[in-house]
């Protein structure tokens, strides 16, 4: 439950990462300026000239570290949760146990090693070999 709740804390701080990362103004603004892009928009207005660029950047930072840290924090949950993960912990395989050598509640068959084969004129369960030309 813990889990699922910080899964989806997770996913809303990579949502929000995303979408801050895209409102911020890159290095060459100017250009997009050419093109209509940096007409004194509501962000400018609202935080100032170089305000929004310092909250946009804090925040952003902020939110980074929290993806950062609930990273780790599933991480570690799920490694836990996992159990051993090297093929020699992980798969013992016990040599002290053998099979038995005949279940007498068995629905198989037992195999006779000196039973004869089939003559040819009796049926045999085993479909014959298509004869060569």
């Amino acid at each position: 439950m813990l889990a699922n709740l910080l899964l989806v804390v997770h996913l809303v701080i990579a949502v929000a990462i995303v979408v801050l990362v895209l409102l911020q103004q890159g290095k060459g603004a100017d250009a997009g300026a050419a093109f209509g892009g940096g007409g004194g928009g509501s962000a400018q207005s609202l935080f100032g000239a170089q305000g929004s660029a310092n909250f946009l950047s804090r925040t952003t930072s902020v939110l980074i570290t929290l993806f950062f840290v609930t990273s780790l924090t599933l991480a570690l949950y799920y490694a836990k949760q996992a159990g051993p993960r090297s093929v020699l912990e992980g798969s013992v395989v016990e040599q002290t146990e053998s099979a038995p050598d005949s279940a007498p509640d068995s629905d198989v068959p037992s195999v006779d090693s000196d039973a004869a084969p089939a003559a040819p004129g009796q049926e045999s369960d085993v479909p014959a070999a298509p004869e060569s030309q």
